[in-house]
């Protein structure tokens, strides 16, 4: 037998395996109306809604069925050793589809003997040793890990061991497994159908090592590939650059050879791939050997903010050719070609049938392209292609408006953004057709639009008193202005006002933590993208519109709207977007139902500090990203904390590793600086938390438990209970520090017109003290009063909390 290809000890992962490809099959079930837990109190990452007719007819299907082993399936791809411990097929699916993954390794005991495995899945599990089932593990719950221990008959001479994987995807699906060892035994595995030595060794390592260099890629750049360790022969790699948007295009597809002792690979120019942040999936091999990675990359051409001219309603038109001539193939460029009086556009014919196709499928999602449609049908029927008229007419008078209509579907009803693009939706075709029958609730349309308005004062009257559950979202609060222009524009006035007043107070946030055009914060939903290349956001291009800076980028979900309708943020917002030099900008306010948030914001020139410290102390924190630095050196000039996740820094679980966090904080901010103190859970995946922080604009200096970075003349520092560790290899190479320990508290001491060297000196002499058992955070020095952070919350901070106001409290202070 050759060499084992990685050997397990107790506790190890089994991760190498031949991988077959994934079966996809759409499995709807018996349409149904769905439990409606709505009650307008809306908490991230809740997915207690029962069970959809999909995993109903799934778990009937599974009850009676019988699994035959399959062995004659092609090798796909190879899943090598690497950042992730578990075997990850995570992906994202519109339609109820029922998906399976065969899995083939060989494992060799030191002697024949039962091995005990702990097995973790989402989904389930049927496992075969020597041809024999020796597991079957079902439980099919939709994104929530179950565990089990299995006992699998192992040889000495290797026994070949095949897994089926499967799940229930519903949208978003968390489709892993992961055996790791119990026993108090050393194995080795082998991938006998594989080329195995220097080919797999040198796809483990790339796989695990690939990134693209540098933050961001400009006009003026190339994206290249980078890796730590250099091929001992030609590795090919299939290189795509994809859309992570909802339109999925793929904007390049090359071939390229990472030569034998090369560390890099020119991918392609910079000027050759639009702005974007883009998935890149990456598929490399070595003769039949071959594995598969997806990594991130940013592309601005121009790295400087341009000024947008005009007054408001001039640089709204601006914004609306843009988004005519380079909009992506999504509902919201329909709206801006119509808008234009380009209506003879050859690009509106497909887009509508994709939009529709969309709606009438019911994919997830669908409500978020339903609004624009109807917008542009209530403003520009008559331009619309005649058949593609009475479609849109068939297809909204058919569509699911809500959880109590049937259906078998998978669309997301139940957040707070999908709640109000739903409820719009339904309004806006009500009064559309107001004396047809819908089909899927069989009422009138003026029903339709009686239930829609009733259901919009729920959600309007909660999100007044609470604020947004998803505070500060890049990815969010474009959503959100989906369903809210679309109401100032076209809704019955009292409904129009409310949500007129709503959009000024999102715009009021926006402006609040908008630096040097890049809307930052802490956020109620991140996703990597948007923290990793703020200037690329849909939310960007809001910023750039109303205070006359930035960028103005592909992305349609609902600038049209605001660029062709008649609704005006106030006036004097791009004060607070734009401090004046020695100007500190200072708020607080509360958000989300609970209320979920207590938002902190300091803000100068050159760096502006945000943190949540009303989250919940411990807690699962789905996408809540509750510290943010933003700098104003470079757009992509950005640093935070978190707990990670998940194993792989490429991954997209919610949280992921740099979104979200594991276990969530307490935090404090006092005017410049931060306490964050982490209590990990004794089962966390990881046992560190992390700084990110860019190296685009930003000077890098580590000693010890500090990190100093420089941004132009603003500063900060982190100071740790203990010694930070700087990444040096793999996708946080130069970019991320670390902080091991299940009890650990950090500082943060932001800066505005110091020089290093006195920085230094001054963080030097603070003291940053973690005692009472890890609960209690005390930060001293000279000059200075302590400033303690206690886990549990006094009842005087429960008090402000409770008082606090969703309405910002600004405080505008002059340099001395």
């Amino acid at each position: 037998m050759s060499a084992p290809l990685l050997t397990l000890s107790r506790g190890d992962s089994v991760t190498a395996w031949e991988l077959s490809p994934t079966t996809a099959i759409y499995y709807p079930g018996t349409p149904a109306p769905a439990r409606d837990p709505q009650n307008y109190h809306y908490i991230n990452g809740f997915v207690d809604v029962g069970d959809l007719p999909c995993r109903v007819a799934t778990w009937r299907d599974v009850a009676t069925r019988t699994v035959a082993l399959q062995t004659d399936w092609p090798v796909e791809s190879l899943n090598l050793p690497g950042s992730n411990r578990r075997v990850e097929f995570t992906q994202f699916r519109y339609r109820p589809t029922r998906l399976s993954r065969w899995c083939r390794t060989r494992i060799a005991a030191p002697e024949d003997r039962y091995c005990s495995f702990r097995l973790t899945t989402c989904g389930a599990i049927h496992i075969w040793v020597d041809g024999l089932l020796a597991a079957r593990f079902e439980p099919f719950t939709r994104n929530q890990a179950q565990e089990t221990v299995v006992h699998l008959p192992i040889k000495a001479a290797g026994s070949e061991v095949i897994v089926l994987s499967e799940d229930m995807a519903e949208r978003d699906t968390n489709w892993f497994f992961e055996l790791s060892l119990v026993d108090q035994v050393r194995l080795d595995i082998f991938l006998p159908g594989a080329e195995v030595g220097e080919q797999a060794e040198a796809l483990k390592a790339l796989a695990a090592q690939v990134r693209c260099r540098g933050d961001v890629v400009s006009e003026d750049d190339d994206i290249v590939l980078i890796f730590d360790t250099a091929p001992s022969m030609d590795v090919e790699i299939e290189v795509t650059v994809a859309s992570t948007s909802h339109s999925h295009a793929s904007a390049l597809n090359r071939r390229v050879t990472l030569k034998a002792g090369a560390t890099e690979v020119f991918v392609c120019h910079g000027r050759e791939v639009p702005d974007g942040y883009y998935n890149v999936p990456l598929m490399f091999s070595i003769g039949p050997s071959r594995v598969e990675r997806v990594i991130g990359c940013a592309v601005l051409h121009a790295l400087v903010p341009g000024d947008i001219p005009g007054d408001l309603a001039g640089r709204k038109q601006l914004a609306l050719e843009h988004a005519a001539r380079h909009g992506e193939d999504r509902m919201g460029t329909v709206v801006a070609l119509l808008e234009t009086g380009q209506g003879a556009d050859p690009r509106i014919r497909p887009i509508l049938e994709d939009t529709l196709q969309s709606i009438e499928e019911r994919h997830d999602c669908a409500d978020f392209v339903a609004v624009p449609l109807l917008w542009a049908y209530q403003r520009h029927a008559p331009d619309f292609p005649q058949d593609l008229r009475r479609r849109t007419e068939t297809v909204l008078q058919g569509f699911r408006y809500w959880v109590d209509e049937p259906g078998n579907d998978v669309m997301w009803f139940w957040s707070e953004n999908h709640a109000l693009c739903f409820h719009v939706s339904q309004l806006l075709a009500g009064l559309a057709w107001p004396d047809a029958i819908f089909s899927a609730s069989g009422r009138s349309g003026r029903q339709q639009a009686e239930v829609a308005l009733e259901r919009l004062g729920s959600w309007l009257d909660a999100v007044e008193e609470d604020g947004l559950a998803e505070w500060n979202s890049s990815a969010y609060y474009p959503v959100d202005f989906i369903g809210l222009l679309a109401l100032a524009e076209l809704a019955p006035e009292a409904i129009s006002g409310r949500a007129k007043g709503l959009c000024d107070r999102i715009f009021s946030m926006l402006a609040l933590h908008t630096l040097n055009a890049v809307p930052a914060g802490s956020m109620g939903r991140a996703y990597d993208k948007e923290l990793r290349a703020g200037p690329l956001t849909e939310l960007a291009p809001f910023a750039a519109v109303a205070f006359g800076k930035g960028w103005l980028n592909s992305g349609v979900a609902s600038l049209p709207l605001f660029a062709a309708g008649r609704y005006e943020p106030p006036t004097d917002l791009w004060r607070h977007a734009q401090p004046a030099r020695g100007e500190t900008i200072s708020a607080q306010y509360r958000q989300g139902f609970g209320p979920a948030a207590l938002l902190t914001l300091h803000k100068t020139e050159g760096i502006q500090l945000s943190t949540n410290s009303g989250a919940r102390a411990g807690g699962y924190g789905h996408q809540q990203h509750v510290i943010d630095l933003r700098f104003a050196s470079h757009p992509m000039a950005r640093s935070w904390i978190n707990h990670p996740g998940e194993d792989d820094p490429w991954g997209n679980q919610r949280p992921s590793y740099w979104a979200g966090n594991g276990n969530l904080p307490r935090v404090l901010q006092d005017g410049g600086t931060a306490l964050v103190l982490y209590r990990l859970d004794a089962d966390a995946r990881l046992d560190f938390t992390h700084i990110y922080a860019a190296r685009s604009g930003l000077e890098h200096h580590l000693d010890g438990d500090t990190l100093i970075l420089k941004a132009g003349q603003a500063l900060v520092g982190y100071k740790a209970t203990s010694p930070l560790m700087p990444v040096t290899t793999g996708p946080g190479a130069g970019l991320e520090y670390r902080q091991i320990g299940r009890q650990q508290g950090w500082a943060v001491i932001t800066a505005d017109g110091q020089d290093l060297d006195q920085f230094t000196r001054q963080l030097g002499a603070m003291r940053l003290h973690l005692g009472d058992d890890g609960t209690r955070l005390v930060l001293g020095g000279p000059h200075r009063s302590d400033l303690c952070l206690n886990w549990t919350r006094s009842a005087e901070e429960e008090a402000r909390i409770g008082q606090a106001s969703a309405e910002p409290s600004i405080t505008r202070r002059a340099a001395p």
